[in-house]
């Protein structure tokens, strides 16, 4: 049974509908056509007076790095990669995570700031991302990364980390994928049974947003449906889902697709919670939050 917090949250998305921006292809092109005329700021906010964080450029991309005030010396190190469907800009409640583990991990993280579809493709975003992780593993060594993605991000991180390991070089210490999208073929039959009760997401918007995603690739393809892929060799991984969601039937079948290739997997389902319910001001989101501040530091 969800908290009463959960409920209360459950009842003001039903009033906002942010559902509305996935309810067709129509509707994703007008919010591709909006961010085009006025980008959204990537700036962070949110993160608190505790959290340093300075901004470089890596590969032409912006990639911002937070340290925490209190143990800059941390040795734990987190590549964070953002949702949004893959056609929206990082946001605040993005960046409150950053902070959040910037704090408690302790950890460094880094976050960049990839090109959005239709400019930004699978093509181009998972290589330069598996690029940027492996600097990373090389600078600091992989027991002392995690990656953590949540929705669109989550479905980078994972098809990053095949690619890694395709190109020969080691894997981070975890995987954290909360909510993750893995399938850019959405509309199984799963998720139109879930769709009506999911708050925040539809199928129709999503599935454009996937093509949009895809660019000259299938959507089929590892980069952009990275359930297909391997998963073989792949770090451990943690994933959480809301059973409100229409991505949580990716989750399931990456648990028992991990399962079969040997790969250790924790996967923590809330039933009756929406999409990225671990982002949220909830006890079940503190739980989530805090389960991945442990898996970061190395923490039972």
């Amino acid at each position: 049974m969800p908290s009463w917090q959960s409920l209360l949250l459950n009842g003001l998305l039903r009033i906002l509908r942010p559902k509305r921006r996935w309810k067709s292809a129509a509707a994703v092109h007008d919010r591709v056509r909006e961010l085009a005329k006025r980008p959204a700021s990537h700036r962070p906010s949110g993160l608190g007076r505790d959290v340093q964080v300075n901004l470089r450029k890596w590969a032409g991309w912006p990639v911002y790095h937070t340290v925490p005030s209190a143990s800059p010396e941390t040795g734990n190190h987190v590549l964070f990669l953002h949702g949004g469907g893959y056609i929206n800009e990082i946001v605040s409640a993005h960046w409150r995570l950053v902070g959040y583990l910037t704090r408690n991990a302790p950890a460094r993280c880094v976050v960049p700031i990839f090109p959005l579809a239709p400019q930004g493709t699978a093509m181009d975003v998972v290589p330069a991302v598996g690029n940027l992780l492996r600097e990373l593993l090389e600078s600091v060594g992989p027991a002392n990364v995690s990656v953590v993605g949540n929705s669109a991000g989550a479905g980078i991180a994972l098809a990053a980390a095949e690619w890694l390991r395709d190109s020969g070089s080691p894997q981070p210490k975890t995987l954290v994928l909360i909510s993750p999208w893995l399938d850019a073929l959405v509309g199984r039959e799963e998720q139109v049974a879930i769709a009506p009760r999911d708050l925040i997401l539809d199928i129709p918007g999503l599935a454009e947003a996937g093509r949009l995603y895809a660019g000259e690739l299938d959507v089929t393809h590892p980069f952009v449906s990275p359930l297909s892929g391997d998963l073989h060799g792949l770090a451990p991984m943690i994933v959480f889902s809301g059973t409100h969601d229409v991505f949580h039937p990716d989750s399931v079948a990456l648990a028992d697709k991990a399962k079969q290739a040997g790969v250790p997997m924790e996967i923590y389902v809330e039933k009756g919670l929406p999409h990225n319910y671990a982002l949220l001001p909830t006890p079940e989101g503190h739980q989530a939050r805090a389960i991945i501040a442990r898996a970061v530091a190395g923490r039972p």
